[in-house]
């Protein structure tokens, strides 16, 4: 199985070929292809490669999916003996997309 650690809007993730996943928010509408080539670990079966800080040549290609809204989180506050509280919601933006190729040259 080969898979790449790869950084997405400042942030890591490890992905494989066919593989579809939730990232932050990214700037695009539906079905546009996009290229990341931020590489940061290339492991294949039988070799492995570690760029210093990225690997050379290293491209992954995706498909943006959807933009939808993640499942809303509650944030609660509280101050003792002063009779404080208040609750605030939160939903994060994220974009789901397709890894469609990894090419290495």
């Amino acid at each position: 199985m080969k898979y790449v650690v790869v950084e997405i809007n400042g942030s890591q993730y490890k992905v494989a070929e066919g593989e579809e996943l939730a990232v932050d928010k990214i700037e695009s509408e539906k079905g546009k292809k996009l290229t990341f080539d931020k590489v940061l670990l290339i492991v294949d079966e039988k070799k492995r490669q570690i760029g210093s800080p990225l690997v050379k040549g290293a491209k992954v290609t995706a498909e943006i999916l959807e933009q939808f809204k993640d499942k809303k989180i509650r944030v609660a506050t509280y101050k003792a003996k002063s009779r404080y509280r208040r609750v605030i919601g939160h939903r994060s933006q994220l974009t789901r997309i397709k890894i469609n190729k990894i090419t290495v040259s």
